[in-house]
C-alpha cells in the first residue's frame, strides 16, 4: 500500500503568496479610490447627471510602499475639483508603518545603509538616505522636546 506524501514547495508558494496579497490590496485601493472620486464628482463614472459637481479626467499611477510590498496605485483625476483622498494621503509614497519601522531599525542601532538594504528586501524600495535623515531629525527634535517638558 503506497503512501503518498504531500510536499510543498515552500518559496514558491510564499512567493505566490505574496503577489496574491498585493494583487487584491492593489485591486482594493483602487475601488476605494474611484469610490472616493464618484463621491467628490457627485456621479458615477460615465454616469450622467444634473448634479454632476466636477467631471473624471483619467488616472495617474502612483507607487506606494506598504507592508504588503510596493503597489501602483492608479490615483482618478478630476476636472473642476480637487481630488483628495481619506486612503493616500497626496504626495504620500510610503505608508506610515514602514516609516515609523524604518526609524524603529536605526534607533535600535541599525546602520543607514543596513536601514536601506533592509528596506529594500522587505518591501522592494529603498528609502534614501536624505529622507531617512530628514525623519530622523523630525524624531530626534521631538525626543528633545519631551526631555525638556516642564
Amino acid at each position: 500500500m503506497p503512501k503518498h506524501i504531500l510536499q510543498v514547495n515552500q518559496p514558491m508558494f510564499e512567493t505566490q503568496l505574496d503577489r496574491m496579497v498585493s494583487e487584491k490590496v492593489t485591486e482594493i485601493l483602487n475601488r476605494m479610490l474611484d469610490a472616493e472620486a464618484d463621491e467628490i464628482t457627485g456621479a458615477a463614472r460615465y454616469e450622467r447627471s444634473c448634479g454632476r459637481k466636477a467631471y473624471r479626467a483619467g488616472h495617474y499611477e502612483r507607487d506606494l510602499t506598504v507592508k504588503a510590498g510596493k503597489l501602483s496605485v492608479r490615483v482618478p483625476k478630476l476636472k473642476g475639483a480637487l481630488f483628495e483622498s481619506a486612503v493616500i494621503e497626496r504626495y504620500r509614497r510610503r505608508e506610515e508603518s514602514v516609516e515609523e519601522a524604518l526609524i524603529d531599525m536605526y534607533l535600535a542601532g541599525v546602520s543607514t545603509r543596513r536601514v536601506d538594504d533592509i528596506s529594500q528586501a522587505l518591501w522592494g524600495a529603498r528609502m534614501p538616505s536624505q529622507t531617512l535623515s530628514d525623519k530622523l531629525r523630525k524624531v530626534y527634535g521631538d525626543i528633545d522636546a519631551w526631555r525638556e517638558r516642564p
